[in-house]
């Protein structure tokens, strides 16, 4: 099993994927579509995810290019949450 990462890193992975493909997480907690175990959830999933320095890559690109994406990268263990959201 992989070691998962270090957790505030993938925090912020996590907003800024949502970001990226315009999930509003906050919106989700307030609006009681996203509990605080449903976001530990999703950091911990970032964690052990096998694509993490694929999805840098993918984020940074996306940042520069300021659109907002369709779906999550391909491998991200989140991507069938953040439609959700």
């Amino acid at each position: 099993m992989k070691p998962l990462g270090d957790p505030n890193e993938h925090y912020w992975r996590v907003q800024r994927m949502a970001k990226a493909v315009g999930s509003d997480l906050a919106a989700a907690q307030t609006e009681g579509r996203l509990s605080d175990q449903d976001w530990a959830d999703m950091v911990t999933r970032c964690r052990g995810c096998s694509v993490t320095c694929a999805c840098s890559d993918w984020l940074d690109r996306a940042e520069m290019d300021g659109r907002t994406r369709d779906s999550a990268i391909p491998g991200c263990e989140n991507k069938l949450v953040f439609p959700k959201l």
